[in-house]
């Protein structure tokens, strides 16, 4: 029968295919809305994903010492609890002028989907417990003596009990590993599970290779890419923390590592290297995290720094690297000082042939901690130039600071150290702080200097810095009029500084 499109026809159909849409979008901005809710969701899985979760636990290799504060499980929606090994990590305890060594626990897995995590502690009953960065905001219960929570995508955590930060839980919840193994590949250099005794302690990577360190392989030595190109260090094992500096990347061109765990991981006089997902963790003198000196276009992504020294750093010629560095980002990370900063940039250069540090950013990141007792090295977010060194176009964003025992949220200084420096720093200038938090008591007054006239620090924007919650500008609400805005923040602003504005998203004063 032939259908008759009258008017009266057209302008109902059309409703109807209206109506339709608006429902069909409503929802579609609900689900998208109830997504977006918080900085994480664990709630918030499409059921597609659930249907294919997997989940891949690593066995332990025999003769690692294990610690018994906790004991892992992890598991699929309904399937059974697989154990996973807790690996004795070493932490760095800052005691007054003296550093003890104290024993945490690390385990990791790979999963997708969801999976649920059991953490039992061993030593008692749990009175308080805690998961950070607490701005993932992950729910959990708690029974007994048993911490129970869920995950929905891969992070890397730390399981706090009743207050102790220096015998917690390291918990690495990975990605599902993708590389599959060409045993025909003669690029490819494999390592298995089990411990690996490096010949002379160092394994020496070549160009154009692939090493594969799967989990459960621990490497007893450096991993060195020394002098190479296009290289690629991946896996989900570990070299031992008995290895100083575990990784090490000087005068190379791209490079990937990926899914490590060291005690730390350098970079020297390279261009093009991208560390993402790699986990370090040092406990001894200058054990710095993840250094970088003289190169450039460098990508920290998704990386976890627990140090005995600064997290990571940007410098100028050091350490028989020379010039500047220009284009590094960390982003999506997590660090955590011991001692030392969270974040350094500027001390060391050439005096005689001044440097550049420049386009610098670090972006979606959450500082755990920091404890340093000595004056001139605080700062969560430091600009410390020295040695001749200029720093321009550095940018901070969505940077989320926890209550750090002892330090300053920022220090941006040009200083002449002279116990390392030959020369005041040059100046600093064109820096963004944007979307700033810090919650906290125990912050002390940051500080913003210059040197002279002809060293300045010049151009620093605070966009959106909040102070437990409360939004910090030139013109917020309370301020008397004869306060310098500086002073709502506890940030003093000295000689030889120009153009220090705080303001809201939206407006350029």
């Amino acid at each position: 029968m032939k259908m008759i499109r009258t008017p009266l026809f057209k302008c109902l159909y059309l409703l109807v295919c209206t109506c339709l849409f608006v429902i069909v979008a409503g929802q579609s901005i609900m689900a998208q809305s109830s997504i977006k809710q918080g900085r994480y969701n664990f709630s918030a899985v499409p059921a597609t994903d659930k249907e294919h979760s997997s989940l891949k636990a690593y066995p332990a290799p025999a003769g690692v010492e294990q610690n018994t504060d906790f004991t892992v499980r992890v598991r699929l929606p309904g399937q059974s609890w697989q154990d996973l090994p807790a690996y004795l990590v070493k932490v760095d305890q800052v005691q007054g002028t003296s550093h003890t060594v104290e024993h945490a626990c690390m385990s990791y897995f790979d999963f997708s989907g969801e999976a649920e995590v059991s953490v039992t502690f061993n030593k008692g009953r749990i009175e308080a417990a805690r998961i950070r960065p607490l701005s993932y905001g992950i729910p959990h219960t708690i029974k007994g003596n048993t911490i129970r929570f869920t995950l929905a995508k891969p992070a890397n955590l730390s399981v706090e009990v009743n207050g102790d930060i220096f015998h917690n839980l390291h918990l690495f919840a990975n990605p599902i590993d993708s590389f599959v193994a060409n045993a025909t590949d003669t690029n490819l250099l494999y390592y298995g599970a089990g411990i690996h005794e490096l010949p002379g302690g160092k394994l020496q990577v070549p160009s154009g290779k692939t090493v594969y360190i799967a989990g459960g392989a621990v490497m007893k030595g450096q991993v060195l890419i020394e002098g190479v190109r296009n290289v690629r260090v991946l896996g989900r094992g570990m070299v031992d923390q008995s290895v100083k500096m575990g990784i090490r990347i000087a005068n190379a061109r791209n490079v990937l590592v990926e899914g490590l765990f060291a005690t730390q991981c350098a970079t020297g006089g390279s261009d093009s290297v991208t560390i993402r997902n790699v986990k370090t963790m040092s406990y001894y003198g200058w054990g710095d995290g993840m250094n970088v000196f003289s190169s450039n276009n460098v990508l920290f992504d998704g990386v976890f720094n627990r140090n005995s020294d600064d997290c990571t750093t940007v410098y100028g010629t050091r350490l028989g690297f020379t010039g500047g560095c220009k284009n590094i980002t960390m982003q999506h990370s997590t660090l955590w000082a011991d001692v030392g900063h969270p974040i350094l940039i500027g001390t060391h250069g050439n005096t005689p042939n001044p440097e550049v540090l420049e386009n610098l950013n670090y972006i979606d990141i959450d500082i755990l901690d920091q404890k340093e007792a000595q004056l001139n090295y605080q700062g969560c977010m430091s600009l410390n130039p020295g040695d001749n060194n200029l720093i321009r176009n550095v940018r901070f964003e969505n940077i989320r600071v926890e209550d750090f025992r002892q330090g300053q949220l920022v220090n941006i200084r040009v200083f002449y150290n002279a116990k390392y420096c030959t020369a005041p720093g040059r100046g600093v200038e064109n820096v963004l702080f944007k979307d700033i938090t810090y919650t906290g008591k125990q912050a002390e007054v940051s500080i913003i200097a210059g040197y002279d006239e002809n060293r300045k620090v010049k151009n620093i924007i605070f966009e959106n810095l909040r102070i437990n919650g409360r939004l910090i500008t030139d013109d917020m609400p309370g301020k008397p009029k004869w306060y310098n805005t500086g002073d709502m923040a506890r940030i003093f602003i000295g000689e030889h500084v120009e153009g220090v504005v705080f303001r809201r998203s939206g407006t350029d004063k």
